[in-house]
């Protein structure tokens, strides 16, 4: 990406440099959507997941040359903010599905809302969640939502990486990604749509630009370096080792303890855990004060400590949501970090 800085491609133009932007654009398009497993025409940058999801929750999705018509949005209580908001659904046809005590979807009840339903459903339900990990079962999902000819958009941002996101097993319509989550850079994300003959209208309309499906001259080096990620992400499995050993000294440290969905599949690298009797902000400049760098809640609205409404659709008390804190691992960490962490924890916990 540095080597693009001041390089000035414009992909719409015809001449030399122009060319070698579109060359770019679409190598990388290439590289998200082997990530993913579909047609690289099926692929939609944005400047983001926020960007993304917004784009695909539309009424209206056109399937080769019909368009069709969703009347009502079902998402889980545990989504992102964005989905949360409904995208151009208005209010009153955004319908929240409820959770279990591990954040995941009740299938069954599920089913029954969408029997009773009087037309076609279009469902958003995350792949994992962005503050605890926990992992949907989206595949069970998709056919549920398939027996009732709906559509299903799958936000896969925080899984992206992490665990296999191949849109065919997933059985999703469409799924939603963010660089970076995955080591890309800030500002620059993807509709992927399950094949090129799914139409999702554009958000944000204008010349033209990917084909049709999102106006705007693209970030050509954003869009590179997304690319690059995504090629090197899909060829890495993530241990969840260093999970294990920061779980296992939290709860070597004090039995009172909880670490959340720590009995469901989880992503290797996300740990929400809540110390009874500390409150998140004091725990926050604790660890930040010993050099380490945590959340409270999503990443996302860490600025602001407040309650947080996935572990609300869980059922925990507010008195222990409200000391919940957000560990997320990645490629630079080691067993010396985790040491450290437990360290401040221990001293935290005195």
């Amino acid at each position: 990406m540095l080597a693009r800085l001041g390089a000035g491609l414009n992909p719409s133009s015809v001449h030399q440099e122009g060319r070698e932007g579109r060359k770019v654009i679409e190598r990388a398009r290439l590289q998200v959507a082997a990530l993913v497993g579909t047609d690289p025409k099926a692929v939609t940058f944005t400047s983001g997941g926020t960007e993304a999801n917004n784009t695909v929750l539309a009424p209206d999705i056109q399937f080769g040359s019909t368009v069709r018509r969703f009347d009502r949005l079902f998402v889980s209580a545990v989504e992102h903010p964005c989905v949360l908001a409904g995208g151009r659904f208005v209010p009153e046809q955004v319908e929240r599905l409820a959770v279990d005590e591990n954040g995941i979807v009740d299938l069954e009840a599920l089913r029954v809302r969408l029997s009773a339903l009087d037309g076609a459903p279009f469902v958003s339900v995350m792949l994992a969640n962005n503050e605890t990990g926990v992992v949907q079962p989206i595949a069970k999902i998709a056919e549920i939502v398939h027996e009732r000819d709906g559509f299903l958009h799958c936000d896969a941002v925080q899984a992206a990486g992490k665990m296999s996101i191949a849109i065919t097993d997933l059985g999703a319509d469409a799924i939603t990604l963010s660089a970076h989550k995955i080591g890309g850079p800030q500002g620059v994300g993807a509709v992927v749509r399950a094949s090129a003959g799914i139409g999702i209208p554009a958000l944000l309309k204008g010349g033209g630009q990917e084909l049709g499906y999102r106006g705007g001259t693209e970030n050509v080096m954003a869009i590179e370096g997304f690319g690059i990620a995504a090629e090197a992400c899909a060829a890495e499995v993530v241990s969840s080792d260093l999970q294990a050993e920061l779980e296992s000294g939290l709860k070597a440290l004090s039995n009172e303890i909880v670490v959340f969905g720590d009995t469901v599949e989880r992503l290797p690298n996300t740990t929400c855990f809540a110390m009874p009797g500390k409150r998140a902000e004091t725990a926050l400049i604790a660890y930040d004060m010993a050099g380490i760098a945590v959340s409270s809640g999503s990443a996302c609205s860490s600025g602001k400590v407040g309650a947080s409404h996935v572990l609300e659709a869980m059922g925990v008390e507010r008195s222990l949501s409200d000391g919940a804190i957000r560990v997320s691992t990645g490629w630079t960490n080691t067993p010396a970090d985790i040491k450290a962490f437990l360290t401040a924890t221990e001293r935290l916990l005195r």
